[in-house]
């Protein structure tokens, strides 16, 4: 058997352009993808913050320090410059695998070039 958790996560990032004649995808700051690690061509989940549309798409990276964020082809109507996501991957593991398993969550800032990393909640396992 195999659980799936959410594997990383970039929250509040800033879309930056649209464009809905591109094949597809998420282009992400290369330096976001990585903080995240997100691998290119991974399968993600995004929730738009602004106006609650989520949908799945497959992220690629845009050049580093970039601060770039683009939804790309029919995820271009999902969002306009200026949303704010959430950008969400995750992971099949093993029940003992589970049971120690951290995401890496990030927190990205207004400029899509900053970012940090959130830290866990305390949590007691043995509890």
């Amino acid at each position: 058997m195999q659980v799936t958790l959410l594997k990383s996560k970039l929250h509040r990032a800033s879309v930056t352009s649209v464009a809905p004649d591109y094949s597809g995808s998420l282009s992400i700051d290369r330096d976001l993808l990585d903080a995240a690690g997100f691998l290119h061509h991974e399968k993600i989940l995004v929730g738009n913050i602004t106006n609650g549309e989520r949908f799945e798409t497959y992220c690629i990276p845009a050049p580093s320090g970039s601060g770039e964020i683009a939804l790309n082809g029919a995820a271009a109507h999902k969002g306009k410059p200026g949303d704010l996501l959430v950008i969400l991957s995750f992971v099949s593991l093993d029940p003992e695998e589970a049971a120690v398993w951290e995401p890496r969550l990030i927190l990205v800032g207004d400029d899509n070039l900053s970012h940090e990393i959130i830290p866990l909640p305390s949590s007691n396992k043995d509890d």
